[in-house]
C-alpha cells in the first residue's frame, strides 16, 4: 500500500471542546489571565459548541488570544498544560475519533493533527492521542515569554498549505489521503486530499457536503483515553474491534472507489458496517 496521510482536525472533530478554551481555568488558577478573561473564555466555550466559530469568530478569537498572551512565560504555559492535560482533554475525546485513527494507523497511514490551537496545547495532546505528526498555531517567544505576535497561524488555507508541504517531503500523494474536520472554515484542508469527510459539520460544511457527495460523520461519546489505552502512544488495538475496524474502512473505500459517496450520518464508518450486519 501507498503510504499516505490521514489528517484530523482538532476540536470538535478529534474532541468534543475547543482545546484552546479548555484551559482556561487552569490558566486563570495558575495567574495568567484574570476573573473576567476565564468567564469570557468560558462563554467563548459555550458558544463554540453550539455552532462552531466562522471566519470573522475565528479572526476575533486570534486577536483576542495573541493579546492576551503578550508577556506570557512560556515555561509556566508548558507546565500548567502538562499538569491538567489528562485531567481536562482526556474526557474529551470522541470514542468514534479514537477507533477512526485506530484503523488509519492499522491502514499503514500516518496520522496528523492539523489544528488552529497554539502548539504548546496541540502537541501535548498529540503525544497523548499517539499521532505521528501535528501542525499547529505558533507563537513568537523572546526570552522566554510570548511577543502577542504568530510566527504561523494554521487556520483556513495556511492548513493546506502545510499539508501540501509536508506530502510533498514525505512523498505522499494527496489524492491517497484522508481529511476530517467539522468547519466550513476548513474547506482548503478538506479539498486539499482525495478523500475528505465532514465530522459534525456546521452549517456551511454540512451544505458543501451535501452538494458534492461527501461523507457526513456524527460523533458524539466522548471516552476517557485512560480507559481505552495505556502508555503514552496507544497500542494497535488487537482482535474483533480492530477487524471489524479494518473491514468497515475497506468497505468504506471500495464503495468510494465504485461510486460517489453517498452522504452518511453515521458515528462512524465501523459503526455503519456493524449496523448493516
Amino acid at each position: 500500500m501507498t503510504r499516505a496521510a490521514a489528517f484530523f482536525d482538532l476540536d470538535k472533530t478529534v474532541i468534543a471542546k475547543s482545546s484552546t478554551l479548555a484551559f482556561g481555568r487552569p490558566f486563570f488558577q495558575g495567574g495568567l489571565i484574570n476573573r473576567r478573561a476565564a468567564l469570557k473564555g468560558a462563554y467563548a466555550q459555550f458558544v463554540f459548541s453550539l455552532a462552531g466559530a466562522d471566519a470573522v469568530q475565528m479572526e476575533r478569537m486570534r486577536s483576542q488570544i495573541t493579546a492576551m498572551t503578550t508577556g506570557w512565560d512560556i515555561a509556566v504555559v508548558h507546565e500548567i498544560v502538562r499538569e491538567t492535560l489528562h485531567g481536562i482533554v482526556d474526557p474529551l475525546v470522541y470514542a468514534e475519533a479514537a477507533d477512526l485513527i485506530e484503523a488509519h494507523r492499522a491502514a499503514g497511514r500516518v496520522i496528523v493533527i492539523v489544528s488552529s490551537s497554539g502548539a504548546e496545547v496541540v502537541e501535548p495532546i498529540g503525544e497523548m492521542l499517539g499521532v505521528d505528526r501535528v501542525v499547529a498555531t505558533r507563537m513568537v517567544v523572546r526570552d522566554g515569554v510570548y511577543t502577542g505576535e504568530m510566527d504561523f497561524y494554521a487556520y483556513g488555507e495556511n492548513k493546506a498549505a502545510a499539508m501540501r508541504e509536508m506530502a510533498a517531503d514525505e512523498g505522499w500523494d494527496l489524492d491517497d489521503c484522508w481529511a476530517y474536520s467539522d468547519s466550513v472554515t476548513d474547506l482548503p484542508m478538506l479539498d486539499a486530499v482525495g478523500h475528505p469527510t465532514a465530522v459534525n459539520p456546521d452549517r456551511g460544511l454540512r451544505k458543501v457536503a451535501v452538494e458534492r457527495g461527501w461523507p457526513v460523520l456524527a460523533f458524539s461519546r466522548p471516552v476517557s483515553m485512560r480507559a481505552r489505552f495505556t502508555g503514552s502512544r496507544p497500542p494497535v488495538v488487537v482482535g474483533a474491534a480492530l477487524s471489524a475496524a479494518l473491514v468497515g474502512l475497506a468497505w468504506y473505500v471500495r464503495r468510494r472507489a465504485v461510486q460517489p459517496p453517498p452522504v452518511v450520518i453515521a458515528p462512524a464508518p465501523v459503526a455503519l458496517l456493524r449496523r448493516r450486519a
